[in-house]
């Protein structure tokens, strides 16, 4: 009984934003087309059965550069994120690398943990050194843009055909939204 009711104190309050939204507790969101929530509704990434969702309301002014911006930045921690995926996942499957990490300090590969327990492990030279490249990697790509969010020039997993390359796109940053999820499950 007190689970049916916090479900349906819940239910009501979104009938009311609902309401407030369209007119409509019921959805009739057709009805409703000047809404601050479609102004992004036709770009890359919008999905079925959600459409354009922006819970925070980031994107209700309208604002294209801020939207560019923000889609740039989850494209690139979608990246990182796939790569930390199977970062993670790789050495478990397939071993770590033969030899020593440092071989000042003794250190294998082989000892170095998976997830959260490699910070203390990895010695702070090594950390250096990764801090360093993706800085570099990030100076390097500022200069490297093209004119769609995410675009380095970089066209061998594009396609010519358009809706190729809109369906390749928006794949990745589908696949990239899953492995931001994945790799927070990971650690």
């Amino acid at each position: 009984e007190i689970a049916n009711g916090r479900l349906a104190m819940m239910a009501i309050i979104g009938m009311f934003f609902q309401d407030g939204l369209t007119g409509s507790a019921w959805g009739d969101w057709a009805s409703y087309t000047g809404s601050p929530l479609r102004a992004f509704e036709n770009e890359l990434g919008v999905q079925a059965p959600v459409g354009f969702w922006d819970p925070l309301g980031l994107a209700a002014d309208g604002d294209v550069e801020n939207f560019k911006r923000r889609r740039e930045t989850e494209i690139k921690h979608g990246r990182i994120s796939m790569l930390a995926t199977m970062g993670y996942i790789t050495p478990e499957l397939t071993g770590k690398l033969p030899g020593m990490l440092s071989p000042s300090k003794g250190i294998s590969f082989s000892e170095i943990p998976n997830g959260l327990g490699a910070i203390s492990k990895v010695p702070s030279l090594g950390w250096g050194q990764i801090v360093a490249y993706c800085a570099f990697c990030e100076v390097n790509g500022m200069n490297n843009r093209g004119d769609a969010a995410g675009d380095f020039g970089w066209k061998l997993l594009t396609s010519a055909d358009p809706e190729e390359k809109n369906k390749k796109l928006s794949a990745e940053i589908a696949n990239g939204r899953l492995a931001m999820m994945a790799i927070i499950g990971m650690f």
